[in-house]
């Protein structure tokens, strides 16, 4: 290797000042058209790593939320709320578009109902919630026209949530709380009703728990906002780390068969 470079110290040495120019103007088109394909390589994995395929429409139950987080919740409602709307690879695609509350003030009534926070206890406490949503899901869900602005992101969100209408399709299915239910009729009675596979999650079985607890269901939507399966009929649940769902609670696929739909504990909020 010093011999390889006493060689061309030495050939340069030996080139006239016209030459030595030509080389060095060589040498540096060499280095831009590089520096420009690893730039152009780079921008088209960033794009490659925000690509999605479907929207996950996730509604939580406060009940087992507030058990996970130990009972810290603020007056919980007692029926399903929005977690987020979420694509379903990718996250955090533009971090200088930053959450702004006045874009979704004609949604505020509907945001505290359908979509609170449930872990942040300070009068603005949802604020933390949404900033949060729009800031990893939102901006990435924005690539569809119908969802490019925070106010189409947020509203078509409470749209999807009206339309699935969980709460009352549960309890049209007879699905109440303080029950122990097998997954699989929970699974196929929202089949029944939406056509599509969702996909439920559960908090393990903890301390002196029985069965895992009904945690979150999620239903999916192509990228016309046409409901699609979640997981294809038959298709095992996965395991080990993907299991757990992006900002999950400790949560996971829940496990076939009995869960427990528990009940509110307003005595303790």
């Amino acid at each position: 290797m010093l011999q390889l470079t006493e060689g061309f110290h030495t050939y340069f040495a030996g080139l006239g000042k016209g030459q030595f120019s030509f080389f060095k103007k060589l040498a540096y088109s060499c280095f831009t058209t590089l520096r420009w394909f690893l730039l152009y390589d780079e921008e088209v994995n960033q794009l490659d790593s925000h690509e999605w395929h479907k929207l996950i429409m996730v509604h939580h139950w406060p009940a087992t939320v507030c058990k996970e987080v130990k009972d810290h919740c603020k007056d919980p409602p007692d029926y399903w709320t929005i977690h987020g709307l979420w694509p379903d690879k990718s996250e955090g695609c533009n971090r200088s578009w930053h959450f702004n509350p006045e874009e979704i003030k004609d949604l505020l009534s509907d945001m505290r109902m359908y979509w609170p926070d449930l872990l942040h206890s300070s009068p603005n406490r949802s604020l933390h919630l949404w900033k949060h949503e729009w800031e990893k899901h939102g901006t990435c869900a924005a690539q569809l026209e119908a969802l490019n602005s925070q106010k189409k992101y947020f509203g078509k969100s409470l749209d999807l949530s009206k339309e699935l209408a969980l709460n009352s399709t549960l309890q049209k299915l007879g699905i109440t709380p303080s029950t122990y239910y097998q997954i699989s009729d929970i699974k196929d009675a929202l089949v029944s009703v939406y056509g599509v596979v969702p996909k439920v999650q559960c908090l393990p079985r903890q301390g002196d728990e029985e069965v895992q607890l009904l945690a979150q269901i999620e239903v999916c939507f192509s990228k016309d906002l046409q409901l699609q399966n979640c997981m294809e009929p038959g298709e095992p649940a996965p395991r080990g780390p993907e299991a757990r769902p992006p900002a999950s609670l400790g949560l996971e696929i829940c496990k076939d068969g009995v869960l427990f739909y528990p009940a509110l504990n307003k005595t303790n909020h």
